[in-house]
């Protein structure tokens, strides 16, 4: 077989959860050289072809997936600045896709470059942060992103994307949306020289002690201190490391739907008033809701376990595999805890997780 191409390749142990079973074929690519004959090696037996990252973010079926996994191996970080370290201008990086994701924020901070520093101990590859828009603490991908340079499977050719093309929303992009059609081969942001650190989410400002002007180095090791605390830094030690990080969505609603949630959840007596629901007003009059105080508010506590899984005991946004357990039992979790909030409070949960080898169940 060329490019080395693996039979019956195991993914569980590719994944954060430990959960699925194998790949019909995986194949490693570690020059983008080698990208097109596989893709073509795919195509002539009409396989299904599925890009891993760093398996943080993935729920593989127990029965595995028919077709070829494909593991972009390639590093890199090329750098422009422009004005010194406090004139304010813009530092350029193109990334490419394989180079893990956090590496990127510790360089970035290190240069001084504002713009992804609440997004630090994020774990996966870089090429999925914009699938994902990944964000943390006030901060998300696409605000700094200036370009992602695929190849789009249609015809086989390379594009270069800017970013109102990657389409971006909450937590989804066009990459999300169309799976099977691009290969992300290097990602382009564009960061603040000697910027000032973002600090608009209140638990992060609240972190740093009142410290108004921090430096990027605090507010990163900050954020890492805290995702520490949640079990969202992968830790061989942690209980809790068996997770895809935050497995829902925080919901966003109408803001009638919005005050219905918040009087409910006052008549019940889960708030002192309805303006003790935590939410945040988004720029479109919409409001986000925060999943994880809505699964606890319906009486689903951190710790809670179904068998061999259950909800994170320090974050009840994290699903968790203990060991010993199976896709199936980790979907029959994630049914119940949508199940209980719908019937508390009316909201359906939406997952974050991609899923390979299987749907989430309407």
């Amino acid at each position: 077989m060329p490019l080395n191409i693996v039979e019956n390749f195991p993914l569980a142990p590719q994944t954060t959860l430990g959960l699925g079973g194998p790949a019909r074929f995986f194949a490693e690519i570690d020059e983008l050289a080698d990208l097109l004959p596989a893709l073509q090696w795919a195509e002539e037996r009409r396989l299904a072809v599925f890009v891993l990252g760093g398996g943080s973010n993935l729920v593989v079926a127990d029965e595995g997936f028919p077709g070829l996994v494909l593991r972009l191996r390639t590093r890199g970080m090329a750098w422009s600045e422009e004005g010194g370290e406090e004139g304010g201008g813009e530092a350029r990086v193109e990334i490419q896709a394989g180079q893990p994701w956090d590496d990127v924020v510790a360089e970035a901070v290190r240069r001084n470059g504002a713009g992804i520093e609440c997004l630090s101990g994020i774990p996966g590859s870089t090429g999925a942060a914009p699938v994902q828009n990944i964000g943390a603490y006030g901060q998300e991908v696409a605000d700094v992103l200036r370009g992602v340079r695929v190849l789009d499977r249609h015809n086989l050719e390379m594009r270069d994307l800017d970013r109102e093309a990657c389409a971006f929303s909450y937590r989804t992009s066009l990459f999300k949306r169309e799976p099977d059609r691009f290969v992300i081969l290097s990602v382009t942001l564009g960061l603040v020289q000697g910027g000032s650190p973002c600090l608009r989410y209140a638990e992060l400002a609240a972190a740093l002690g009142g410290n108004t002007t921090p430096g990027l180095d605090q507010v990163r090791e900050t954020v890492l201190a805290l995702r520490r605390k949640k079990s969202m830094v992968i830790d061989d030690a942690d209980e809790n490391r068996r997770s895809a990080g935050s497995f829902f969505t925080n919901p966003i609603v109408t803001r009638q739907a919005a005050e219905e949630i918040a009087w409910r959840a006052a008549e019940a007596g889960l708030v002192a008033k309805p303006a003790d629901v935590p939410r945040f007003t988004l720029d479109d009059g919409r409001v986000k809701l925060a999943a994880g105080w809505l699964i606890e508010r319906a009486g689903l506590a951190k710790g809670f376990r179904m068998g061999p899984v259950g909800i994170s005991s320090r974050h009840a946004l994290a699903l968790v595999h203990h060991g010993g357990g199976a896709t199936a039992d980790l979907l029959r979790l994630a049914m119940h805890v949508r199940a209980v909030v719908r019937k508390r409070f009316g909201v359906t949960l939406t997952p974050e997780p991609v899923f390979l080898g299987l749907a989430w169940p309407a």
